[in-house]
């Protein structure tokens, strides 16, 4: 019996609304208003994510990164039209941006996005059921990517692994080194691209 309410029936009516909205360049996002879910491109020639790129070259919907923007108001709770009266989707997209034009290994114009604006209530389910199904690199393998500056007085924590392969923000240089040294992190992302990436072919 269909139930249109069951988690995954929900989750792949999210999945298929994101795929299906407009790809942008992440190189030029115009303000929005709007918070939601979203998934990030990778098209380019950095050598160890050549997979990656030659199968978005062809079917051009696997995502290097999947995220969140949670507006204020509905991190808390308390507005249930929080979603619509915020520019959360944007302001995180261009942390994205000045993230990636930071490093001297990507090229920001090699990077586009889909975004999905939801009500607050879904957006937590949309990201992890979305993660699920594509199991995105910078999520599963290298995480980081999605970090904010921690601030003065925490950076005795360690450094997120996204920078020790892309080397840039200012502030991950004053983190402690991974515990993982650079051939672990290469391992690791030779064994996903024959592992996750040779499935999807």
């Amino acid at each position: 019996m269909f139930n249109p309410l069951d988690k995954k029936n929900l989750g792949k009516s999210i999945v298929e609304a994101l795929i299906e909205s407009v790809e942008q360049p992440l190189s030029s996002v115009n303000i929005f208003e709007g918070a939601g879910i979203y998934a990030v491109y990778y098209r380019g020639d950095f050598k160890l994510y050549k997979e990656l790129a030659t199968l978005n070259k062809k079917a051009g919907c696997y995502p290097i990164y999947v995220g969140k923007a949670i507006p204020k108001g509905g991190r808390k709770g308390v507005d249930t039209g929080a979603s619509l009266d915020s520019d959360a989707l944007f302001k995180r997209l261009q942390d994205h941006r000045k993230s990636i034009e930071s490093t001297q290994s990507l090229k920001i114009e090699d990077f586009s996005f889909r975004c999905l604006i939801l009500d607050d209530i879904w957006i937590s389910l949309g990201e992890s059921l979305v993660i699920q199904k594509y199991q995105p690199l910078w999520n599963q393998v290298l995480d980081g990517f999605g970090n904010h500056d921690p601030g003065s007085g925490r950076y005795g924590g360690m450094r997120p692994l996204w920078d020790e392969i892309h080397p840039g923000r200012a502030w991950a240089t004053k983190c402690k080194p991974p515990k993982s040294n650079a051939a672990e992190l290469l391992e690791s992302i030779s064994a996903y691209m024959k592992s996750t990436l040779h499935a999807e072919r």
